[in-house]
C-alpha cells in the first residue's frame, strides 16, 4: 500500500532522514520505534506532505505522493494524527469531528461515521458541545483520532498516541487502534511505548539518527535481547 524508497529529508542544512526505505502492506499495523529525535515524526510529516523529501520516492497505492501538497495527500486516503493532538481548541468537539470530514461529500456516510466515533469514544458524545481546549489530554487524544477517522482514511498515521496519558487511558487508546485496524484501516504507528506498540503491530522498524537500522516481525523484536535492552527497558 505504501512504499518509501531511499528518502532524504532536511530541516534547512540539517539532515533529519538518511536514505529511509520501508513498506506498509494493506491491513497491517506497522510501528516505528526509536529514541526521541531519531526522525520518526519527521517521517510521518513527510508522508503527509508537511515536509518534502530532497531525494527518494514515496508511493501510495501505486501513485507517487512525494512532494504532493498535504490536502492532496488527505484526499488520496492518508490521515495524520500529529504528536501533541493539535485539536482546534476554540471549536467544540463536534465541530472538530466535522472538520475531519471536510473533503467528503457523502452526507449519509458522514453521519454514520460520526455515530461510529461516538460509539467508539462515548466520552466524546458526552462532551460534544464542549470547547476542545477544555478537554483532558486523554479526551483530546480521542478527539484527534476521531477527527482523523472522519476523513475515512485508507492509511492512518498515528504519532505518539499514548504520550502523557495515564496507563488506563493508554490501554483504551491501543484497544481502539486494534479496532480501527480490524475494521479495515491500515496503520503506521510512531510510539515511545515500544512494549505497547509491538503488542499490537504486525511488523516494526527501528530508526536511529535518521536511518532505518532494523526491521522485522513484531514478535521477533519482542524476543530480541538487543531491542529489549535498547527500547523495552531490558524486561
Amino acid at each position: 500500500m505504501l512504499s518509501v524508497d531511499a528518502i532524504d529529508v532536511y530541516y534547512g542544512n540539517i539532515q533529519a532522514l538518511r536514505g529511509v526505505s520501508l513498506t506498509v502492506e494493506e491491513g497491517e499495523i506497522v510501528t516505528l520505534i526509536g529514541a526521541n529525535g531519531a526522525g520518526k515524526s519527521t517521517l510521518l510529516k513527510t508522508l503527509s506532505g508537511l515536509l518534502k523529501p530532497k531525494t527518494g520516492k514515496i508511493e501510495f497505492l501505486g501513485q507517487s505522493i512525494a512532494g504532493k501538497p498535504a490536502q492532496g495527500i488527505v484526499k488520496s486516503g492518508i490521515s495524520h494524527v500529529p504528536e501533541g493532538r493539535r485539536v482546534f481548541a476554540n471549536l467544540t468537539v463536534e465541530e472538530n469531528l466535522e472538520l475531519g470530514a471536510f473533503l467528503r461529500k457523502d452526507k449519509k456516510g458522514i453521519e454514520t461515521d460520526l455515530k461510529k466515533v461516538y460509539d467508539t469514544f462515548p466520552r466524546l458524545l458526552e462532551r460534544r458541545k464542549q470547547m476542545s481546549g477544555t478537554l483532558s489530554g486523554g479526551e483530546q487524544q480521542m478527539l484527534a483520532m476521531g477527527r482523523a477517522i472522519m476523513a475515512k482514511p485508507k492509511l492512518l498515521l498515528l504519532d505518539e498516541p499514548s504520550m502523557g496519558l495515564a496507563p488506563l487511558m493508554v490501554k483504551t487508546i491501543f484497544k481502539v487502534v486494534k479496532e480501527i485496524n480490524a475494521e479495515g484501516t491500515t496503520i503506521l504507528l510512531v510510539e515511545q511505548n515500544a512494549h505497547m506498540a509491538l503488542s499490537v503491530a504486525n511488523r516494526g522498524y527501528v530508526i536511529e539518527t535518521g536511518k532505518v537500522v532494523l526491521s522485522g516481525p513484531a514478535d521477533e523484536f519482542h524476543a530480541s535481547d538487543e531491542i529489549r535492552k535498547a527500547y523495552l527497558g531490558g524486561h
